[in-house]
């Protein structure tokens, strides 16, 4: 039993973890695309 509570805490801190992750790599796509975008519509 308190090795499924130990694998069930552990996964919960990755998920928590991965979620983090996850939302800076889609402000760094966002801060990239925006920046695209914005040198496109200079060249213009």
């Amino acid at each position: 039993m308190r090795k499924l509570v130990a694998i069930a805490v552990v996964t919960g801190a990755l998920l928590v973890s991965a979620c983090n992750t996850v939302e800076g790599v889609g402000k760094d796509v966002k801060s990239a695309g925006d920046t695209v975008a914005k040198t496109a519509g200079d060249a213009k």
